[in-house]
């Protein structure tokens, strides 16, 4: 291992006690916040958190410098933007602009702040019709992922960065199988990558069905 490997992977030790404390804050706002309860009902269905473990961040530095994008120990918590993660589910995609109005209140309120403009990943064209709505960066990769990406820290002038994650059940079921085969090194199989975006069009169809019954049903979550 590399000296500047050895002194990456040690700034990410030093800090990462930081690092959980920010996530554990951006859990509990999730988590407690009184405005996700919508006629009795929490608009969130499951939180998740980790933090980056020490075998992933080295694959991903190497992965990385070999983009000609170098990491070093002075760079590393401001360049590697999901040292600490959380993903927030929800049921359907109506009740998206509510997390979403929560978070940019979070930032315009100062309790936060943007490191980077928040990103829609999403191939559907109607959908990222639905995100530039809402002010959204709208972002289409070719691997059919789907999901929206804020990148907040605590204040303006922070290395403490936490990576939010938004997106449906439907869409988490779809980035647990991509990620089981692309990740960390993407899979060379075709047909696993053509399942995937026929996977990708049928997790679609699903998300816009759930707001379909939601939208006819008296009950609203």
């Amino acid at each position: 291992m590399s000296d500047d490997l050895v002194n990456c992977l040690q700034k990410y030790k030093d800090n990462r006690h930081l690092f959980e404390r920010f996530q554990n804050g951006v859990v509990d706002f999730f988590r407690l916040d009184p405005s996700f309860i919508i006629n009795g009902a929490n608009v969130i269905h499951t939180i998740k958190a980790r933090l980056k473990d020490e075998d992933h961040l080295r694959e991903k530095i190497n992965r990385k410098c070999s983009e000609d994008m170098p990491i070093t120990a002075e760079n590393i918590l401001t360049k590697i933007t999901d040292l600490a993660g959380v993903r927030i589910l929800h049921l359907y995609q109506d009740q998206f602009p509510i997390i979403h109005q929560r978070i940019m209140g979070q930032i315009s309120s100062k309790e936060w702040a943007l490191h980077e403009p928040p990103k829609a990943y999403s191939w559907d064209p109607e959908a990222t019709d639905f995100f530039k709505n809402l002010g959204l960066t709208p972002e289409i990769k070719e691997t059919f992922y789907t999901s929206i990406h804020y990148v907040v820290k605590p204040k303006e002038d922070s290395e403490i960065i936490c990576e939010i994650q938004v997106r449906t059940l439907f869409e988490e079921i779809w980035g647990e199988i991509d990620h089981s085969l692309n990740y960390p090194k993407p899979t060379e199989n075709i047909a696993c990558k053509e399942q995937l975006r026929v996977l990708s069009k049928l997790v679609s169809t699903g998300t816009r069905l759930a707001d379909s019954i939601f939208r006819t049903s008296s009950t609203k979550l």
